[in-house]
This record gives C-alpha cells, sequence and structure tokens, in this order.
C-alpha cells in the first residue's frame, strides 16, 4: 500500500505543472521589474545631483558677480 502511494505523490498533473510554470515567469517579470526601478532610481538620483550642482554654481556665479560689483564700487 505504501508502494502505491508513493507513485500517486510522485504524479504531477499538467495544470500543476502550468501553475508552477506561470508562478515562475511571474516571479522573473516581477524581479525584471525590479530591476527596472532600481536602475531608473539610480539615474533619478544623479539628474537630481546634476540639478543641485547646477543650482549652487548658478547661485556662486550670481554671488561671485555681486561682491565683485561690491569691490569695484568701493573706493
Amino acid at each position: 500500500m505504501t508502494d502505491l502511494r508513493s507513485r500517486h505523490e510522485a504524479f504531477a498533473c499538467a495544470p500543476g505543472l502550468r501553475l508552477e510554470a506561470h508562478e515562475r515567469v511571474s516571479k522573473l517579470q516581477f524581479d525584471a521589474l525590479t530591476d527596472r526601478f532600481e536602475r531608473l532610481e539610480a539615474l533619478i538620483e544623479r539628474l537630481e545631483r546634476r540639478l543641485w550642482l547646477t543650482v549652487y554654481g548658478v547661485a556662486g556665479v550670481i554671488l561671485a558677480d555681486l561682491f565683485q560689483g561690491f569691490l569695484s564700487a568701493a573706493p
């Protein structure tokens, strides 16, 4: 009787295999989507750093121009 049960437990049905295959494909798609989101987040962070560097650069040029104007106006 136990020999008969072991044969039944090893049996895999087609719907079960399809479900497992679908779960594997879904996991691969989810992992790929997560990877894309991480890469996009890294790109956004780099863009944000560049934006702040530009803002600080423009502010520095404006302050330097004002300081130069004060120096040339002073006797």
